[in-house]
């Protein structure tokens, strides 16, 4: 593959620690790889001096006058012994049906890659180029230019032979010709012209700027982006040309189109080579720079930049130097730039080397991103691409994600992010407990664990509790609220607590823990006993929900200990359940408690209690004198008299 260098470095530098550490943290746009396989071999024995591209092969013409058509692995399926001289241009139709092709001894051929009908010519002069009509294949479009010294037109006529039309001469050796659609434009010592077929009229001059450098040295490069802008590059120059309609009104003698250059700029090194890539340029540079050891210039890698055209300049996207065979030897004529049309790839020819530059992938994107350690920008844009990405796994980058925030000892972070990338994979969430238990950090991952449809093995559950057990009992306390007990044996850990209870029997938090424990496990009483002991406040709605009124029976005086009007409240509402008479019964040896609980009795209704009324007057007298008249006289069932009586 070839290597991409970062941009200005000298061929003769080493790339050191500090310099990679420095590496830009821009993103490049675009991917190389050598063109190999078949091209390989070729480029080792003779060299490549022109290239085209089509969708479903590649012609390659080189200096010993061999054409090899390619696919798109660089594999050879067909060679033509065309010339024993350099192979100048080659030229396919849209279909890819027929070739074109022109050598440096003057000699053109045209025929079908399937038929091998079709025209042969020498010339007495070298055929720098050659262009089929787009539509060659057709009948009635049987058309194709060369140009040497001229630019010649050759097309069949009715009676099946070739008629020449001269198009151009006189301003020296045409270096390109691109012909789209009905517009073909080429490239002299002048500059570059553009004739329209349909009109036949010669529709621009487009004049060459620097016309210090030598054509034959520094060729123009011309590409058409669509049907009606032309795009030049010319040694620093880069112009783009829009081909527009004539207003009829204004047209007199003139042609029925014109051009308008829409933007013109400089560009810092000289131009080999210019292709579209939606509204910006993909430029092929030539490099030359100045060493620090000698006076004169020596030849750099080559730059393919992308640039976004201005009206009067260009801004650079990306830049790539690229590490092509034999590039110090190279002139500027010696490279090329071809592209698919249609396919973001593009082919930089060199007499030795060729190189395929491709937009990268979602996929490239996450390498790079990876690469660089952003692994979870790496996870997003893998999670958004799901259906489009081919190399990669949304599961690997996560589980990338989490071994390095581990690494940096971000253990929360990892821990939270196991929820998302492990999913429902059991095999893997248990690895990972396995992980965080081996790096002493079950807590960080205990709250993310799965508890819903799927759940791990009870002993996974189980080993995390008994780590909070070692030494965070309100962390324990928590996950036991949290988890629902199913997940674990729970008479493991109930004969764990209990067995920490024996070194520290009055700790509140485990006390508690373990009465909810017993309630999961449908052993009221024992959650009772532990509630009422700690006079905790969930006592009235576990006696509530599971309807333990046997089981408090004795345990009254308790209860109203620690909330009398609670547990009055909940004894008068469930006179049913717990008789008013076994009420008093426990409650005779705690005359305040009995005071209580008969004054709201009395309270709810004034005859229920009918046969205490007589003991409730001393209750009053001791413990709520105001309360004791307002009762003789609300009472039926005890005479003033009485009252009296005794006072």
């Amino acid at each position: 593959m070839a290597e991409v260098e970062e941009q200005g470095r000298k061929p003769s530098e080493e790339s050191t620690d500090d310099s990679e550490e420095e590496e830009s943290e821009e993103e490049p746009k675009l991917k190389y790889e050598r063109l190999a396989n078949g091209v390989t071999e070729i480029l080792q024995k003779d060299a490549a001096s022109c290239m085209t591209v089509h969708d479903k092969f590649l012609a390659l013409g080189t200096h010993f006058g061999k054409v090899f058509l390619l696919d798109v692995q660089g594999n050879v399926t067909q060679k033509y012994d065309i010339s024993p001289v350099k192979i100048n241009m080659i030229s396919l139709d849209e279909g890819g049906e027929h070739v074109g092709i022109c050598s440096e001894d003057g000699k053109v051929q045209v025929f079908g890659l399937y038929t091998r009908e079709g025209f042969h010519e020498n010339f007495d002069c070298p055929i720098k180029v050659v262009a089929l009509h787009p539509q060659f294949g057709k009948h009635n479009t049987k058309q194709f230019v060369t140009g040497g010294s001229k630019l010649l037109l050759y097309e069949r006529n009715w009676l099946n032979r070739w008629k020449t039309v001269m198009l151009h001469e006189g301003e020296g050796s045409i270096t390109n010709i691109k012909w789209r659609a009905n517009l073909i434009a080429w490239a002299n010592n002048v500059g570059v012209k553009i004739y329209d077929i349909s009109t036949k009229q010669r529709i621009t001059n487009v004049l060459r700027d620097n016309i210090s450098l030598r054509p034959d040295m520094y060729p123009c490069s011309l590409c058409w982006k669509d049907n009606a802008t032309l795009i030049i590059g010319w040694g620093n120059s880069v112009k783009i040309c829009a081909v527009k309609e004539r207003d009829p009104m204004e047209m007199r003698d003139l042609p029925s189109r014109y051009v308008e250059i829409v933007s013109a700029f400089e560009t810092e090194f000289f131009i080999s080579g210019l292709a579209p890539l939606a509204d910006q340029l993909v430029t092929l540079y030539y490099v030359k720079e100045n060493s620090d050891q000698m006076e004169e210039e020596f030849r750099a890698r080559p730059r393919l930049d992308i640039i976004q055209p201005l009206p009067e300049s260009c801004e650079e996207i990306s830049s790539d130097a690229l590490t092509v065979r034999h590039f110090q030897e190279n002139e500027c004529r010696d490279y090329r730039l071809e592209h698919a049309e249609g396919e973001s790839l593009f082919y930089i020819i060199s007499p030795k080397d060729i190189v395929v530059a491709k937009e990268r992938d979602q996929d490239d994107h996450i390498d790079w991103l990876l690469d660089k350690k952003k692994y979870e920008e790496a996870l997003m844009a893998a999670e958004i691409s799901s259906k489009n990405i081919k190399r990669h796994d949304v599961q690997k980058i996560g589980m990338a994600y989490i071994n390095h925030l581990v690494e940096k000892g971000d253990h929360d972070t990892a821990a939270r992010k196991c929820q998302k990338v492990l999913g429902k994979n059991m095999e893997l969430w248990e690895n990972e407990v396995y992980r965080f238990k081996t790096i002493g950090e079950l807590k960080a991952i205990s709250q993310y664990l799965p508890r819903g449809d799927l759940r791990l093995r009870p002993a996974i559950y189980e080993m995390i509790l008994h780590e909070f057990l070692k030494s965070d009992f309100e962390g324990f306390a928590m996950l036991i609220r949290e988890w629902p007990g199913e997940l674990y044996n729970n008479m493991t850990i109930v004969q764990a607590v209990s067995d920490h209870l024996k070194k520290d029997p009055t700790n509140r938090t485990l006390l508690t823990t373990l009465a909810e424990l017993y309630t999961y496990d449908q052993r009221y009483d024992r959650a009772l006993e532990i509630y009422l002991r700690l006079r905790h406040k969930d006592v009235y709605q576990l006696i509530h929900k599971h309807n333990l009124f046997s089981s408090i029976e004795d345990k009254i005086v308790l209860l109203m200990d620690f909330d009398k009007e609670k547990a009055v409240d909940m004894l008068l509402d469930n006179e049913d359940k717990i008789s008013m008479d076994r009420v008093v019964e426990e409650l005779k040896d705690r005359p305040e408690l009995l005071h209580v609980y008969l004054h709201k009795l009395f309270k709810r209704d004034h005859h229920k209690g009918q046969r205490y009324h007589e003991r409730q007057i001393s209750l009053y007298a001791e413990f709520d004198r105001p309360n004791l008249l307002p009762f003789l006289r609300d009472s039926t069932h005890c005479p003033l008299e009485r009252y009296y009586h005794r006072h």
